[in-house]
């Protein structure tokens, strides 16, 4: 399913007049944190990931004495 600029233009305009201009700037503000917060859980996760593979393959910080 491809949208075109006159779809596009038509969706914008509808959602603009069901939530109003001022609504639209603060879901996108609220997207735009909601996205940064998610590009940092995952690069946690990433981070940890690598730590747990580390450990189990023996060249972690548990290493038998």
């Amino acid at each position: 399913m491809n949208l075109g600029l006159p779809e596009i233009v038509l969706i914008v305009l509808v959602l603009i007049i069901f939530f109003g201009s001022k609504r639209i700037t603060d879901l996108a503000k609220d997207a735009g944190i909601a996205g940064k917060e998610l590009k940092k859980i995952k690069k946690e996760y990433k981070e940890a990931s690598k730590e747990i593979e580390k450990v189990k393959t023996g060249g972690g910080v548990f290493k038998d004495a």
